[in-house]
């Protein structure tokens, strides 16, 4: 009989494994993968530190910063170099800067929002005549980010400003994406200031932003961060193999693996909702259903490197999105150089590539030289860049990234409830409450809290 049986490795599990191990609890995690990390994933090519996965977290949300620095890595943060934050959004063809003062797809000043031509002059009039829209009279039903956007600034501002940031951060189309879900704050500023730009305005003027940057990562990669964890799992074992089968037995639960049933009182599971869906198929069918309904993208990361010399002109911003509108291949480029300090060599610029999403999984089946191709082309249509790449990697996370659609926050209300009739079980990532590495440090957090109380 195992104390806790952890089943997934990736920053969800590790963070669950660490936090007991250090309680002086006993655990066991189960990886089916030849490394832990899941998606942080960092190598080395060319000089440069090079993320296979996510790049960063959010500065705001403390739960990933308080693990980095409790695990000795405080040192190793490094900020977003802000004060270059440009992000370009694809527009006719050519790369136009977002509006200095936009949050997310809301204006908060007034100047940059006249003079991009971004968007056109009907939309800039209803974002302006947007500020004074009151209040609703009662509570609105759940709504797609796309209708949610549509009906305060129109479809140009969904097609422009909307799809291309979601596609950027959810992988995802707004179409499908719960607004109560994604941007909850959104919709509370709605119900109590009707209008998005006032009710910003408010919040930040009671509020102001703390000081620092918005995003935060390792100097050496986010797979340090997997390293430092795994050097502290001391009295933690780790069994290589999938979870096939799991059954309740008269102490708790019995998971099979490699052939062998393991015994525990307390189960975590670690892993995406359709994998967990699977395996707690027999013991709840309903779970399972609920678990299967929850959808995901697929993507992919592709790093190409090239040296200054062999550039027309040099990069600035962070990097560009391309709406669907007007994509061919690229979701998304990041110069990661421009975003972080540490990550790049003098003379030398790395374009962090993203493809896939929604709708778009297709992409991952094709060739290596297929997709650097396609990669290749659209940096010449949209940058101009026609050198030959010095060095180039290319990474697949097929059904990695959760997408909250419409109906999410009733279906994990409804999860709770079934999770609740099931004691010992914990279910934890990207799947629930936040996709992004503080959300899943933190929901880890509360279920191993729940195990040592």
């Amino acid at each position: 009989m195992r104390e806790t049986i952890i089943i997934g490795g990736g920053i969800s599990g590790l963070t669950a494994a660490y936090t007991l191990a250090k309680a002086g609890r006993a655990a066991t995690l189960v990886e089916s993968a030849p490394t832990l990390g899941g998606l942080l994933q960092t190598k080395q090519l060319g000089g440069c530190v090079i993320e296979e996965g996510p790049d960063s977290f959010l500065a705001a949300k403390p739960a990933a910063t308080a693990l980095v620095k409790e695990v000795g890595l405080g040192a190793d943060l490094i900020d977003s170099n802000d004060h270059q934050r440009i992000t370009y959004i694809q527009r006719h063809g050519k790369m136009v800067p977002m509006p200095d003062g936009l949050m997310m797809m809301v204006p908060t000043k007034l100047w940059p929002m006249v003079t991009t031509p971004l968007l056109s002059w009907s939309t800039k009039i209803r974002m302006g005549l947007e500020y004074f829209r009151r209040p609703p009279d009662e509570d609105l039903p759940e709504r797609s980010v796309a209708d949610f956007v549509r009906d305060h600034y129109g479809q140009e501002a969904v097609d422009y400003l909307a799809e291309p940031l979601l596609s950027g951060v959810y992988g995802g189309d707004p179409a499908d994406l719960s607004v109560n879900s994604t941007l909850t704050r959104f919709v509370e500023l709605e119900k109590e200031y009707g209008s998005l730009t006032r009710g910003t305005l408010m919040s930040r003027k009671q509020a102001p932003a703390p000081a620092g940057s918005l995003f935060k990562t390792l100097k050496g990669g986010l797979h340090d961060l997997v390293r430092a964890l795994e050097a502290r799992m001391s009295g933690v074992e780790r069994l290589a193999g999938k979870a096939e089968q799991l059954r309740y037995t008269a102490d708790g639960y019995e998971i099979l693996v490699n052939g062998e049933w393991l015994a525990t009182k307390h189960l975590v599971i670690a892993t995406p909702a359709w994998a967990a869906a699977d395996l707690l198929a027999d013991l709840d069918p309903q779970l399972h259903n609920l678990l299967r309904q929850v959808d995901y993208s697929s993507s992919m990361t592709v790093a190409v490197g090239y040296y200054d010399r062999d550039l027309a002109q040099p990069l600035t911003g962070f990097g560009f999105l391309v709406p669907a509108k007007e994509r061919q291949t690229l979701v998304a480029c990041t110069f990661v150089g421009r975003k972080f300090p540490h990550r790049t060599p003098e003379g030398v610029s790395l374009l962090r590539c993203f493809l896939g999403g929604a709708g778009r999984a297709g992409v991952l089946n094709e060739s290596d030289e297929q997709i650097l191709a396609a990669t290749r082309a659209d940096l010449q249509r949209l940058l101009g860049i026609t050198a030959t790449p010095a060095f180039h990697s290319i990474s697949r996370w097929p059904r990695s990234m959760a997408q909250y659609t419409v109906g999410h926050a009733q279906r994990m209300r409804e999860v709770d409830a079934r999770v609740a009739r099931h004691a010992g079980l914990h279910l934890i990532g990207n799947a629930y409450r936040g996709i992004g590495i503080p959300d899943c440090i933190q929901l880890a957090r509360e279920a191993t809290g729940k195990i040592l109380a």
